[in-house]
């Protein structure tokens, strides 16, 4: 059975003073936009690799931006043989929604999506430009693209956000020693 808990309750386990375990497993550029306070970022593809800087000995909670992608995380943590795995209810979305504060990095990368519009953009302006002056069977990465977008919108899965999550710049910054 798949344990839930709403960010009310959630909150109210902050404000007793408790210190629960939150793992964020979107990406980095939207965990650096804003996050529940004090949660770990561990992306779901990286849940298998990174599992031990887990707790055995607690709940986690895990948490996204609607539920969608912690229900998955959760799903692949118990696989893992983690016991006590609770999804946040709405992730951050209905945390925002009730008031609770956030925090964000100071600087912080473009949103996946904003990044995979301008390359999309980009592809299909340059290749309509290439295909009209120099070459006019360029013309087919502008229609590649596009059937790119229209399979991503379909499947509600994007190669390109994919990609782009694995970029540099889409990494977070690495810890400063004290």
């Amino acid at each position: 059975m798949n344990q839930t808990i709403d960010v009310k309750r959630l909150h109210t386990l902050f404000a007793s003073g408790e210190k629960p375990f939150v793992v964020d497993v979107r990406e980095y550029p939207e965990f650096a936009a804003g996050r529940i306070p004090g949660a770990r970022l561990i992306p779901c593809r990286k849940l298998a690799l990174r599992r031990a800087e887990l707790p055995v000995d607690r709940p986690i909670y895990v948490a996204g931006q609607i539920g969608g992608q912690s229900a998955k995380a959760q799903q692949r943590l118990q696989e893992l043989g983690f016991k006590e795995v609770v999804n946040v209810e709405g992730g951050l979305g209905v945390w925002r929604a009730a008031g609770f504060g956030t925090e964000q990095d100071a600087r912080q990368p473009w949103s996946l999506e904003r990044q995979v519009r301008l390359t999309s953009g980009v592809m299909i302006l340059a290749s309509g430009l290439l295909a009209a002056f120099i070459a006019p069977e360029l013309l087919w990465l502008a229609v590649f693209v596009g059937a790119g977008l229209t399979f991503a919108a379909l499947t509600n899965s994007c190669m390109m956000s994919m990609l782009m999550a694995r970029m540099p710049w889409n990494s977070p910054p690495p810890a400063r020693s004290a």
